[in-house]
């Protein structure tokens, strides 16, 4: 039997609810002195400091010196990507253990629950709302357990130049979103939009975090893409 792999170390890092609270801290690509994590996460300087020095021991931290001062950020993107991953598993997990009820949303830093990755593709707000967009104007549809594009969707994503018979399988999915407690696009289709609008630099990445930073012709943009016709 092979050995299973060594993720003990890490997990136990996460498994402090305190390291936790300093970690989702900086999942918007900031930079924290001690002190600001210190008051974010409930605790003492000398105590904070006790957990920097584990988190960054261990490698998921970094520190910057700026200006003779000392500043945290997350070491480097899998380490958002990991823990953005534990954010979706614990709301799915919430789920399961209670059908039927609705799961509380997760807290997080304001630019993360506006837009952020997600597994290549866009989260929060803004894809929750692209995806309710896409649906009311007719360019995919939900069959209980199943999206497609369809024949209208189609046709004017490759008016965008995503033409949808050359991207891979599964083409388009529903991806819950573990702050607004609802689907945004995933599959090939999601990711293919995603790179639209970083190439039209709607869109770009927060120092390497899960975080996305939206100008404000891609918030136009985006916003309106797919906007139900009015009759």
């Amino acid at each position: 039997m092979e050995a299973a792999p060594c993720i003990s170390q890490i997990a136990s890092l996460l498994a402090e609810p305190k390291r936790t609270a300093i970690v989702w801290a900086l999942m918007d690509g900031s930079a924290k002195s001690p002190v600001e994590l210190a008051t974010l996460a409930g605790l003492s300087p000398t105590s904070a400091n006790a957990h920097l020095a584990r988190l960054t021991a261990g490698g998921l931290l970094r520190v910057e010196a700026r200006r003779g001062k000392r500043l945290f950020r997350v070491a480097a993107p899998d380490v958002c990507a990991a823990v953005d991953a534990m954010a979706r598993a614990t709301v799915a997990c919430a789920t399961r253990s209670a059908p039927g009820a609705l799961p509380q949303p997760l807290v997080a830093p304001s630019s993360l629950r506006h837009a952020r990755l997600c597994h290549g593709h866009l989260g929060g707000e803004l894809g929750a709302q692209l995806y309710q967009h896409l649906l009311e104007a007719g360019w995919i549809e939900c069959y209980e357990q199943r999206t497609d594009v369809t024949f209208k969707g189609a046709q004017h994503l490759a008016g965008l130049g995503i033409f949808t018979q050359a991207l891979a399988s599964p083409l388009v999915c529903n991806c819950f979103d573990w702050s607004q407690l609802q689907p945004h696009l995933g599959g090939a289709l999601g990711a293919g939009l995603l790179q639209l609008f970083l190439q039209s630099n709607w869109i770009s990445v927060i120092n390497e975090s899960q975080a996305l930073q939206v100008n404000a012709i891609g918030r136009r943009e985006i916003t309106r893409l797919a906007m139900p016709e009015k009759r």
